[in-house]
């Protein structure tokens, strides 16, 4: 049995980090509109950028996992701060040179450093303390990284001058001081005080009955691929991580689209709402709703949202996106400790897998912005009604199946 620790310490390093992601993933999110001004680029064009970032997923999600298994999550953890400075040092250039293919370059790099980066601290908060309250630990985390996507496009916002638009020529600063924080920050990683943690069965001299029994299990697999509820969560993370990114970095774009003012006041719907999930399941799991049902709730709220979203007019519909951002708040705590249960010793490979599945924000975007080019952005949010579909059948029985 997992011994009792205090994890204050290590839950506020990992907060940290999980800040660090979304507003590593908020930048790209300003970026789509400033690019759309500046470089005079499609809507599909602007959204490979977010499909840039999230395209290394799938190139470097599983070797994330074997670095992890060799160096451990606290170098690795390091590593991809570093590769977050390096991403931003070339965000300086590409604005400077005003290069569209330097911007990709520099968001892959930037997904680059975040797919090493998720690949060790999603599993580290799940297998930190008991399963049954991973998703309370995820939410906490979760409700963090999302309030960090709007902090990024206001941040940029502060040196926009007396004009409050976000130009190309504006980043150069804000950037200088992010590459500044992101080398402290993988030095803080490297000395803080992280345990090492191993999941349920990860250990073959664990003596708990429990874990035995996960170990018979994980041993009688040859392939992490034998595993149909890791590979079908796989697939539902692909499709959430698409759907979300959707929801939560496009609504700067979408209220520019119907002239509202001041758009970038508009990024705070989708946050605040998620964060009222994140703190309902905080509060809930496990004492009154499992993960389980969590899931099945959220998927059911976020098919009703996308339904507003499509059929109400523009003005009313903006807000119905915060009704899909609330779908969304307990599925990503709810997707990891279900889809790496009982995999015992293939844990760190089972991450890496559930890793890839984060493609998701490359692929459905940019098929969002071919979608929002041919028709219009209102419609283009109908693409989700297909994502949160199958993310439903997995709620209520992809998880189950060994």
């Amino acid at each position: 049995m997992k011994e009792q620790k205090n994890f204050l310490v290590p839950m506020a390093f990992l907060g940290l980090m999980f800040f660090t992601c979304g507003f590593a993933l908020g930048i790209n999110s300003l970026l789509v509109p400033v690019l759309k001004v500046s470089l005079s680029v499609s809507s599909m064009e602007a959204y490979m950028l977010i499909g840039a970032t999230f395209l290394p997923f799938l190139l470097f999600g599983y070797p994330a996992g074997i670095l992890i298994s060799k160096i451990g999550y606290k170098r690795t953890m390091a590593i991809s701060f570093g590769m977050f400075a390096v991403a931003f040092g070339a965000f300086i250039f590409s604005a400077s040179e005003k290069s569209f293919p330097l911007f990709l370059i520099a968001s892959f790099i930037c997904g680059t450093a975040n797919t090493f980066l998720q690949a060790a601290i999603n599993p580290y908060v799940t297998i930190l303390g008991p399963t049954e309250s991973a998703a309370k630990r995820i939410s906490m985390m979760g409700m963090i990284n999302k309030l960090a996507w709007p902090v990024s496009p206001l941040f940029i916002a502060l040196f926009a001058g007396a004009s409050g638009s976000v130009g190309i020529d504006d980043l150069g600063k804000p950037f200088a001081v992010i590459i500044c924080l992101f080398i402290i920050l993988g030095v803080v990683a490297l000395l803080s005080p992280l345990p090492e943690v191993k999941a349920a069965g990860e250990d073959s001299d664990n003596s708990d009955e429990d874990d035995q029994e996960v170990s018979a299990y994980a041993n009688s697999k040859n392939s992490i691929f034998q595993f149909p509820h890791l590979v079908l969560g796989a697939i539902a993370i692909f499709f959430y991580v698409g759907s979300e990114t959707i929801v939560l970095g496009t609504l700067i774009d979408y209220a520019n689209e119907l002239g509202l003012d001041h758009p970038e006041n508009y990024s705070w719907i989708t946050p605040i709402c998620i964060s009222i999930g994140y703190i309902t399941g905080i509060i809930l799991i496990p004492k009154y709703l499992s993960q389980t049902r969590a899931l099945q709730i959220c998927s059911f709220v976020a098919l009703v949202g996308t339904s507003l979203v499509v059929v109400l007019p523009g003005t009313y519909s903006i807000y119905c996106i915060g009704v899909m951002a609330l779908g969304c708040s307990l599925m990503w705590p709810a997707f990891w400790p279900l889809a790496l249960m009982d995999l015992g010793k293939f844990t760190k490979k089972g991450s890496s897998i559930l890793t890839m599945g984060l493609i998701g924000g490359a692929a459905i975007t940019v098929l969002f912005g071919l979608l929002k080019d041919v028709t219009n952005t209102r419609y283009a949010y109908g693409l989700c009604f297909i994502c949160f579909g199958y993310i439903s059948l997995y709620a209520f029985k992809g998880y189950k199946l060994r």
